[in-house]
């Protein structure tokens, strides 16, 4: 670990500062508390609320002129049940069952074809970022593919793998790959060019180089992949589940198309959005665990 902090701190210090190692000594001097009290103020929202509870202000305010927008009659409720309508709905697929069975079946898949298109997506992603000659025979084909929408690729999985799970993990993994892949090639090669001069002054060989400099340094460009996969094999998800599904949150949003009941495509909604907020977060939760070395602005995340 010393080794590696030194490495970094000759590419970063200027020529001239690293004339000896006393010049360097007061780099390991604590920082003065001022400075983590002040990066603490500045990553926190005005006032003393919690972050939370701040992010929670627009969705309730727009939840409360909803409600009162239909009790007033200014909105049909056939168009737009009021929230107290969605959360009744809710609360009645729960008492029958059905809510835990559409969740579960609908997690399950994203999960699989998460686990599928990420772990590809790294292996590919490291190969194109660490090799310029996979670089050159992957990138065209796999940008071309990228630009497929999700809904063409349904009726080529339906016909090679039917209609049952197979079909539905596939075209989640073929959501979440692009971005993970997208995020960790493109980390690899916006490394600063002085870490890997300074590396290969120091006699790394390639896959030293690529262990202790590269990947490390690409680890943050990765994770953003993995939280943007994540979003997008949700949503691939409901493309899946639109289409044949018996099961899920996209088949409870073709049945609320199909009897006509705006609350239940609004119940499937809201569902939606809170496992991808919460999925989101302990991925996010995850990424400051792993990545607690990164002494970075912060901000919201």
């Amino acid at each position: 670990m010393a080794g590696e902090q030194e490495l970094i701190a000759s590419a970063v210090l200027p020529a001239g500062s690293a004339r000896s190692t006393s010049a360097t000594k007061p780099l390991s001097r604590p920082i003065p508390a001022t400075v983590s009290t002040t990066t603490a103020v500045a990553s926190r929202p005005a006032g003393r609320w919690p972050s939370w509870l701040w992010g929670a202000l627009l969705p309730l305010a727009c939840l409360a002129m909803a409600e009162l927008a239909v009790r007033l009659g200014w909105m049909a409720s056939h168009l737009l049940p009021a929230p107290s309508e969605v959360i009744r709905t809710l609360v009645q697929l729960a008492q029958h069952g059905d809510l835990l069975t559409h969740i579960s079946a609908s997690s399950l898949r994203v999960a699989a074809g998460f686990g599928l298109g990420a772990g590809t997506a790294v292996l590919a992603g490291g190969l194109v970022g660490l090799s310029p000659l996979a670089a050159a025979l992957l990138t065209p084909s796999f940008q071309a593919l990228r630009a497929i929408p999700s809904l063409a690729w349904v009726p080529l999985l339906l016909l090679w793998l039917g209609i049952d799970e197979a079909s539905k993990v596939v075209l989640i993994a073929i959501g979440a790959f692009f971005p993970v892949y997208m995020g960790l090639a493109s980390g690899i090669r916006d490394v600063d060019r002085k870490l890997v001069d300074v590396a290969r002054l120091r006699g790394l060989g390639r896959v030293a180089l690529a262990r202790r400099v590269l990947l490390p340094a690409a680890m943050p460009a990765l994770w953003t992949g993995l939280r943007n996969g994540l979003s997008l094999a949700w949503m691939f998800m409901v493309a899946a589940e639109l289409i044949a599904a018996s099961r899920g949150l996209g088949y409870l949003l073709t049945d609320g198309r199909e009897t006509s009941r705006t609350d239940l495509v609004l119940a499937a909604i809201v569902l939606l959005a809170l496992l991808g907020k919460l999925s989101d977060s302990v991925m996010a939760a995850a990424e400051r665990r792993v990545l607690r070395w990164r002494d970075s602005f912060g901000g919201a995340t």
